[in-house]
């Protein structure tokens, strides 16, 4: 496939990462020709130095004959631009573009074949926002992963010595508490090497344990590997920018929410917008300010501002102050190596959330969902089975007949309303919904091959 990229920022660069591992052919274009360079010397894809929305950049870069144009520069005003170019100078088929403000997101009418044509928009603020808030509706939970439109997750969760009736067990021996319901251990990541459990896998303290389960009884699952935890009730955000705003917009209705902000005039914005949080003027990391807010009652502290210095400053502030479990929002992939397994309880990645949202959209065959897992290097994916059964190497099969490479698992099969959980070993039927847990993401071409059979866009 394809693919022209606009903007070579975190977002833009991570995505080009992972698409030009996947043998696409990549363009990427920025007004930056020093960073265009760097890129060059680490990946093999082709840079252009110049304004992604003028048509002779566009066409410098491929445009007549590109599959995908996305636009993930800063400027929303040049994203646009660009996809209008694309549409109506080049007939470039998808048109993906990040928009960030919320003048704009207001209106849907302004995107779509009648206005701008964007086939896909993203709005990273949002996912970022529902990233978080599912963090917060589940205490302990390292990752919280939507799938089959919000009725199943998949939750990260590290097991506990002595925290629930799992850890030193068999996995086998999960129904046993489950009651009449079910879910499915995924993955187990065991001092950073992951595994994929069998039956007999011992479930053992400090695992990172990676379960698929419905909505409703995620709960009572995470209560298998560590002790029943209170519901989070005192939320401190770090930053009112868009990020703080949303998440502080989307939170107030059931958590009691503090937010500080620097910026006088962003302050008087917030107290406007915001009905029942509490909005402070101050630097999220003085000392002093925090303890006179009381942040040793706080239950989440989640620094989400646009530094990362800051975010990590005051989480790490506030973890000492004596917050109970602190979030810090950290673009520069440096810093989060820094900080990895130090006292922030769960460093956010950015480009690492926004980037299955991308992926969703960009990669092959009939992908529905696409989750990022342990900073890249894994995958959740969601796809429909396509093709008929004389010609399919899945379609008739039970789960463990289907020549799956070592570093992936089907997790389970959604078919309209039910959901089969793979340890039942169910036979896969023509338009069923794969949920695929892939530890290489290398391997992605492979595994959609298998559920796309004898489709021409693998050629």
């Amino acid at each position: 496939m394809k693919i022209i990229i606009l903007g070579a920022g975190q977002v833009g660069t991570a995505l080009a990462e992972h698409l030009a591992t996947e043998h696409n052919d990549i363009t990427i274009i920025d007004i930056n020709g020093e960073r265009l360079r760097a890129l060059q010397e680490r990946m093999d894809i082709l840079t252009i130095t110049g304004n992604g929305a003028y048509p002779t950049t566009l066409k410098r870069g491929g445009a007549e004959d590109a599959d995908m144009l996305i636009a993930v520069t800063s400027n929303d005003e040049m994203n646009l631009v660009a996809c209008q170019v694309a549409s109506t100078l080049f007939q470039i088929p998808t048109k993906i573009a990040r928009i960030r403000s919320l003048p704009y997101l207001a209106h849907e009418e302004l995107f779509g074949a009648s206005a701008f044509p964007i086939d896909v928009l993203i709005s990273p603020e949002q996912v970022i926002t529902d990233y978080i808030r599912r963090l917060i509706e589940y205490p302990d939970a390292l990752q919280v992963l939507d799938f089959s439109d919000h009725k199943l997750q998949l939750v990260a969760i590290k097991a506990k010595e002595g925290g629930g009736p799992l850890v030193g067990r068999a996995v086998k021996t999960l129904p046993t508490y489950l009651a009449n319901n079910d879910a499915e251990i995924a993955a187990i990541f065991r001092q950073g090497v992951p595994i994929i459990p069998s039956s007999n896998t011992i479930i053992e303290p400090n695992d990172e344990v990676f379960f698929l389960a419905e909505r409703q009884n995620i709960h009572q699952v995470m209560s298998m590997f560590i002790p029943v935890t209170p519901p989070n009730q005192r939320i401190f955000i770090a930053g009112g920018g868009n990020i703080g705003t949303r998440l502080a917009t989307s939170l107030e209705k059931e958590f009691q929410v503090k937010i500080i902000e620097r910026n006088p005039a962003r302050v008087e914005a917030l107290a406007t917008h915001l009905s029942s949080s509490v909005v402070l003027q101050g630097d999220a990391s003085e000392k002093e300010l925090l303890q006179s807010e009381n942040v040793e009652n706080t239950d989440v502290f989640c620094a989400v501002t646009s530094q990362d210095e800051t975010n990590i400053m005051s989480a790490l502030l506030a973890k000492r102050l004596g917050a109970n479990k602190v979030m810090a929002l950290i673009s520069r992939p440096s810093y989060l190596d820094l900080v990895e397994g130090g006292d922030i309880d769960i460093t956010i990645s950015p480009q690492q959330v926004t980037i299955g949202s991308l992926l969703t959209h960009v990669r092959r065959g009939d992908i529905i969902n696409v989750h990022s897992l342990r900073r890249g290097t894994a995958e959740a994916i969601e796809m429909m089975v396509d093709g008929i059964k004389s010609s399919s190497k899945t379609i008739g099969r039970h789960l463990k007949e289907i020549a799956l490479p070592s570093e992936a698992t089907i997790i389970a099969i959604v078919r309209g309303n039910r959901v089969l959980m793979g340890h039942h070993n169910p036979v896969i039927e023509a338009k069923d919904k794969v949920i695929v847990l892939l530890l290489d993401k290398r391997k992605i071409r492979q595994v959609e091959r298998l559920f796309q059979e004898g489709s021409s866009i693998f050629v």
